[in-house]
């Protein structure tokens, strides 16, 4: 399939949200004491449908449109918090079919107004895919409990906490001052919770859902732990790679969350 069709068809598809039922519920509190990171493309699960107990069918003014997609959460966000985190309690299911297992945790800054169980079933959708990282049949993932052997935790942290954990790993994450981007430090991935809460501009202006930056910057960052570097986009109106540092700019691409597409590598030149 050529580039301009992965456009066509990105521009149809939405992210799935689903595929996290397999994993188990349970949190633990532990203190802990790099710099970055619109068409999306796996569909959503099917829904049933309704049975209605009238043959008739309703009239127009009975249905009930599609919901607008959620492109940003409103309300306020913490810039800050105490740096203590809730870790995510679950084993998860083994993720790709080949490869060495790469464990990792999940935790969620305390305050954060963030549910646990809800970042962690972001992230594994992410990691999931279809389009995820373990598509290279290379590699599997798999969430685990605190007291297991682990390679690293994916962190949601405030900007305040978020620029500290990235400063102690050499990264800044400031633009114009403030904490914006998220970043890996060795052995973690952290996100920043004002780009999960609010996206990005650029974004938002396209009407690219939220969950589908939510996607992008968890495979943007897990790929720095796995070793990947920056890349630049291809050309304009092409799919920008997902290690294209997309919260920053598109440079003319298509937004787009995934390694993989159609069951290929897809990258962009080195930066």
């Amino acid at each position: 399939m050529s580039r301009r069709a992965v456009v066509r068809r990105l521009a149809v598809l939405v992210v799935a949200l689903g595929a996290g039922a397999a994993l188990v519920t349970g949190v633990t509190r532990t203190p802990v004491g790099s710099a970055d990171e619109v068409a999306a493309v796996a569909s959503p699960p099917p829904v049933p449908p309704s049975v209605s107990p009238s043959p008739v069918s309703p009239s127009p003014s009975a249905v009930v449109p599609s919901p607008e997609p959620v492109l940003r959460e409103s309300g306020p966000v913490p810039s800050s918090g105490p740096g203590r985190f809730d870790y995510d309690e679950r084993t998860g299911p083994v993720l790709g079919t080949a490869g060495d297992v790469r464990r990792y945790r999940v935790a969620v800054e305390s305050g954060a107004g963030v549910d646990t169980g809800e970042f962690a079933l972001a992230v594994h959708t992410a990691l999931a895919g279809p389009g995820s990282w373990v598509d290279s049949g290379k590699l599997r993932l798999r969430q685990v409990e605190t007291a297991s052997r682990y390679d690293f935790t994916v962190y949601l942290a405030t900007a305040t906490t978020a620029g500290r954990m990235c400063a102690a790993g050499g990264v800044d994450i400031r633009i114009g001052g403030r904490p914006y981007t998220s970043c890996r430090a060795p052995g973690k991935v952290i996100i920043n919770l004002d780009r999960w809460r609010q996206s990005v501009p650029h974004y938002v202006e396209a009407e690219v859902p939220l969950s589908v930056y939510r996607t992008y910057v968890v495979n943007h960052e897990v790929g720095h732990e796995l070793g990947h570097r920056h890349e630049r986009c291809p050309g304009r109106g092409e799919p920008a790679p997902v290690m294209m540092q997309q919260t920053i700019f598109l440079k003319g691409c298509v937004a787009n969350p995934w390694p993989y597409l159609d069951g290929k590598r897809y990258a962009g030149p080195p930066l």
